[in-house]
């Protein structure tokens, strides 16, 4: 899992038909402490996140098994909206 912040939203009037019917996000990678990294995932939205929120984000066999992805051709899911990170020192 990895924290993302969503930044935009992805439009296709062609794709996969298997993909009809799901939002595309642009999320922003981030550390722990909510700064950005420099990578950028476009991922499928599982969970109703709408842009300036910050999300947990999974990736390869693990977005396939996010609700009802399961033979898609999905390699990014959103599956959770973020309220709070705690950093234990």
């Amino acid at each position: 899992m990895q924290l993302a912040r969503v930044i935009g939203t992805v439009v296709a009037t062609r794709k996969d038909p298997r993909l009809e019917g799901y939002k595309l996000l642009v999320l922003r990678l981030q550390n722990p402490s909510g700064g950005d990294e420099s990578s950028y995932l476009v991922a499928v939205d599982t969970v109703g996140a709408g842009v300036g929120e910050r999300v947990l984000v999974v990736q390869g066999s693990s977005a396939r098994m996010a609700r009802d992805s399961q033979d898609r051709p999905i390699d990014a899911a959103i599956v959770g909206i973020i309220d709070n990170v705690e950093l234990v020192k």
